[in-house]
């Protein structure tokens, strides 16, 4: 049965678990390919709505379903100590990203450790539209996506890291979590569907693993 996410919880809350290394993909207009794409100017691009589904074989009138529009807020990643957070003020959303090492050793008052990795617990897609994340700050970013479908495999995740000079907007059904970052705090503007219906995976759970997302491109 699925349960709603506790987003907000104390690292010491979730287990030791073993880690899975996400591979690090510079973003291209090449490499987002199907998961999405690099945006220049926020101002001149649209979000995908997607239409409401049919209930039976009669179709949603084609000029209906997709009125919900969008909203827009600022995304907020904060380091505090080895725990990232991330607040989404579009959808006024509050979470616990992930940790920068084992969360039983995770201290939220001081830095313990490099945050060179985030040690991901929970992915979710939106099957109502498409999402946009563009920096406010000219600083590298890294976004743990996935294709679509309900069948999500560790092996399935790669990790994109954009240079910070564009936004990274992610069509519907995508897999994927928040923004990530080594710089202590960042902001977006994010951009996405108004409905925010949200189909999530508990990694943990669901794997007996947690995802390690590297944040730092290799020379």
């Amino acid at each position: 049965m699925n349960t709603v996410p506790q987003y907000i919880f104390k690292a010491s809350d979730k287990p030791s678990l073993p880690t899975i290394q996400v591979p690090l993909v510079v973003a291209t207009d090449e490499t987002v390919t199907g998961y999405g794409k690099l945006v220049d100017d926020p101002g001149l691009f649209d979000i995908e709505i997607t239409r409401w589904p049919a209930q039976g074989w009669r179709p949603v009138d084609e000029d209906s379903g997709d009125e919900g529009g969008t909203v827009e807020g600022i995304f907020t990643c904060e380091w505090e100590g080895d725990v990232l957070f991330g607040r989404n003020e579009a959808v006024h959303g509050y979470y616990v990203l992930g940790w920068s090492r084992d969360p039983q050793e995770a201290s939220e008052s001081s830095r313990t450790v490099p945050r060179d990795q985030v040690l991901l617990w929970h992915m979710n897609y939106h099957p109502d539209g498409g999402q946009l994340f563009y920096p406010l700050e000219n600083k590298p970013f890294v976004v743990p996506v996935a294709m679509p479908g309900d069948d999500l495999k560790p092996e399935d995740v790669i990790a994109l890291w954009c240079d910070g000079s564009k936004g990274l907007y992610i069509h519907p059904n995508i897999w994927h979590e928040g923004i990530f970052s080594a710089a202590p705090s960042f902001r977006f503007l994010d951009r996405q569907g108004a409905v925010h219906a949200r189909v999530s995976c508990n990694l943990g759970d669901e794997f007996g693993h947690y995802l390690s997302v590297p944040l730092v491109r290799e020379a």
